[in-house]
This record gives structure tokens, C-alpha cells and sequence, in this order.
């Protein structure tokens, strides 16, 4: 039952990194300048004299999402074989071969997203 679970709970991350690619830019950077709001907001309250360029900030944010999905992922995956059976450096590498591949089929669906390239993902976001 963990098994299936696990692998479910890949296919659902997929599904939900696959969503976010396929906003266009405008949708994706909205979605990120809410997210950011929301942490300055929260920021401000522990430390209301910290000062920080908003612009700036709403670049790290966006860029260590795509990173943060990514992780996320690779420790899904990883959990997802070894409950399948496969340990150690067999299991990295197969995770790391599934991201690897995930990734580039997530690049490849940006083709196909009106006004999104995906050079453009650092622009805009995952």
C-alpha cells in the first residue's frame, strides 16, 4: 500500500510542476508576486525594521521555486523506488534518471505554451 501511495504522491507533483509550465508568463509571475506579498508581509512582522529590495526578492523567490519543485520531486521519486525495492546508488541513479527526464519533458511541453519558451522560465517562473 506505501508503494502505490508513494507513486501516487510522484504523479500528483508531476502533475502539479506540469500545471505551473503551462501558465503563461503573465499568470506565473501574478502567481509569484502573491507569493512574494505574502512573505514580505511575513517578513515584516518578525523583523518590521529589515530592509530588502522587493524586486530582488521576487527573483529568489521564483528562482529557488523552480529548484525547491525539483527537489521535491527528486525525494519523491527516491522514496518512491526504495519502497519499490531498489537502494543505494541504483536508486539515485534511477530518481536522478527520472528528474533528468522529467525535466526535459517539461521543457519540451513549454514549446507548446502561447508566449512561453522555455528560455523563458527564468523570466517567468516554473
Amino acid at each position: 500500500m506505501h508503494k502505490i501511495i508513494s507513486w501516487a504522491a510522484v504523479i500528483l507533483w508531476m502533475a502539479l510542476i506540469f500545471n505551473l509550465s503551462a501558465q503563461v508568463a503573465a499568470q506565473s509571475n501574478q502567481l509569484s508576486r502573491g507569493i512574494t506579498a505574502a512573505s514580505v508581509k511575513t517578513v515584516e512582522k518578525v523583523a518590521p525594521r529589515a530592509e530588502f529590495d522587493i524586486r530582488s526578492f521576487n527573483n529568489i523567490l521564483r528562482k529557488n521555486a523552480h529548484f525547491f519543485a525539483y527537489l521535491v520531486l527528486g525525494v519523491l521519486v527516491l522514496n518512491a523506488l526504495r519502497r519499490s525495492g531498489a537502494h543505494g546508488c541504483r536508486g539515485f541513479a534511477l530518481a536522478l534518471g527520472i528528474c533528468i527526464l522529467y525535466a526535459i519533458s517539461d521543457e519540451a511541453h513549454q514549446l507548446f505554451v502561447p508566449y512561453l519558451s522555455p528560455a523563458e522560465v527564468d523570466k517567468s517562473g516554473i
